[in-house]
């Protein structure tokens, strides 16, 4: 299954979910709510939702003001109850939960499973501090803490790796990630429409292949309230490589995919 329009009923479907979030908190949950329920229909026991899918600021700084308290607040409420409405696990793409350093956040991506309860919590590592011209350049570090630990959780559709957008630059990290047995890895983003066109796919790809493992890169896509562009493609990615579900460009939406894990253990003989 390849978009949203398209319905086989496989066991084990996954969703991605692309948005084109504003600095409106209200909006962006009802979006995201319409996808999930579509998602839900379509028999999905996994939705993966983009890196700042509640909040993308008119300033870096708007994050901050909206942090949460790690256990509570209305966006974390919102995947309690969506996750345990439609009966679907929730990857939450990240959302400010509140640092030791009260001029910053971490950018927590946080899984419910399909009864409401929290069961997970990975904050991102690699921040973005890119100078990609002149005119473009990005310092996440300045509004975000970084992370510093590894999360797997056990999921219906497999053992379940957890990273957000600019991690993928770092094998090392997900081939840590290996070790720990993982079969998918769900990567939140929001890439910038000048490092997506040269690097998204062929990283999701290169992740997937050196690490025998399903990809699901959920996306933010288009032009922001900020006028901040982003990438979109949205993208599933089989162990071999092979692209078998993508949002082509910025468009809001979802897209589906079945994880069949024979593939993977057809190529995992020596794991």
């Amino acid at each position: 299954m390849t978009n949203s329009d398209q319905k086989e009923k496989p066991e084990n479907i996954v969703a991605a979910i692309q948005m084109c979030s504003s600095h409106v908190i209200s909006e962006n949950l009802y979006v995201a709510e319409k996808f999930i329920s579509e998602a839900a229909k379509n028999n999905t026991k996994l939705v993966v939702l983009p890196e700042m899918f509640a909040i993308m600021g008119l300033t870096s700084k708007d994050k901050v003001f909206h942090k949460e308290k790690f256990g509570q607040g209305q966006i974390q409420d919102f995947l309690s109850e969506q996750s345990r409405k439609h009966k679907v696990w929730i990857v939450g793409g990240t959302i400010p939960i509140e640092s030791s350093n009260q001029e910053k956040i971490k950018a927590a991506s946080l899984v419910f499973d399909d009864k409401g309860s929290f069961v997970a919590r990975y904050d991102k590592i690699h921040l973005f501090d890119v100078t990609i011209s002149e005119k473009e350049a990005y310092r996440e570090s300045d509004t975000t803490d970084q992370g510093n630990e590894l999360v797997v959780v056990d999921t219906p559709i497999g053992r379940l790796g957890l990273g957000v957008c600019f991690d993928i630059r770092f094998p090392e990290m997900f081939r840590e990630l290996f070790n720990k047995k993982i079969e998918v890895l769900a990567i939140p983003s929001a890439f910038t429409v000048t490092t997506g066109k040269a690097h998204w796919e062929l990283l999701a790809r290169a992740r997937a292949v050196e690490n025998f493992c399903y990809v699901i890169g959920s996306c933010q896509g288009g032009t922001h309230s900020s006028g901040r562009e982003t990438y979109g493609n949205s993208i599933i990615i089989d162990p071999w490589g092979d692209v078998i579900a993508k949002k082509k460009g910025t468009n809001a939406g979802v897209i589906y995919a079945s994880i069949d894990h024979s593939k993977t253990r057809k190529l995992m003989v020596s794991r």
